[in-house]
């Protein structure tokens, strides 16, 4: 029995695992390599440049910035998208309103444990059908998004700034139900850094909460083992 279960995972990783990793890595790389185009177009077609300082100095600030979320946020989304998900999603993009949820939400209505190979699956499938809808969506709003928008009321428009905490907001309840004691305390940590302490910059909350809290479940699944 275990024997044929090493066969299985060996297979599932030859055949699934491994191409995916080749694959991802090869999509991702190109994609980094083709966001300098429009940089390139400007510098050779249209020959503007506008100078090492002033790129080196835009580049230090966007560092500053969002540099913690090329940490963090793969290593907090990892656990949901899994390995073949966490290559479309960066790839694609909206990872925290998008590709998070839709992984979760597929995963919870084929009740997969988190953290399998069938949930690894379970989410690919999940995340995919998000990437050909997001592109359905975007081109109609690409054509007349602007005019929709437009013809809404303004407190319509307004709503609209809910959404991801929403989304955030329900993700988190779905997944702390199901460990009360882990979604308490990132509740917990969070509420003391907003409301106690004040000063923090975001690019600091973001990862105290994430290693934080895994912190917290690896402590405490530690004592449970052990009991």
């Amino acid at each position: 029995m275990e024997k044929a279960i090493e066969n299985k995972e060996l297979s599932y990783e030859q055949s699934f695992t491994r191409p995916i990793i080749k694959y991802g890595r090869i999509t991702n790389l190109l994609a980094v390599l083709f966001s300098f185009v429009p940089s390139l177009v400007l510098l050779f077609y249209f020959d503007v440049f506008p100078g090492v300082e002033n790129i080196l100095s835009g580049w230090v600030l966007i560092a500053s910035i969002y540099g913690i979320y090329a940490i963090v946020e793969p290593v907090s989304y990892f656990p949901i998208l899994g390995l073949p998900g966490t290559y479309m999603s960066f790839l694609a993009g909206n990872i925290g309103n998008m590709r998070v949820p839709c992984s979760a939400i597929a995963q919870e209505a084929l009740g997969v444990a988190p953290g399998t190979k069938k949930a690894e699956l379970v989410s690919t499938i999940g995340i995919a059908g998000s990437i050909i809808t997001n592109m359905i969506v975007v081109t109609i709003a690409a054509v007349g998004g602007a005019a929709l928008m437009n013809a809404f009321p303004p407190i319509v428009v307004e709503a609209f700034t809910y959404v991801s905490p929403a989304i955030f907001g329900a993700i988190f309840s779905l997944y702390a139900s199901k460990r009360l004691s882990y979604g308490a305390f990132a509740l917990v940590l969070v509420g003391i850094m907003l409301l106690v302490i004040k000063v923090l910059p975001v690019y600091i909350m973001i990862p105290v909460a994430t290693f934080g809290t895994v912190a917290f479940g690896f402590m405490t699944h530690g004592k449970e083992k052990s009991k």
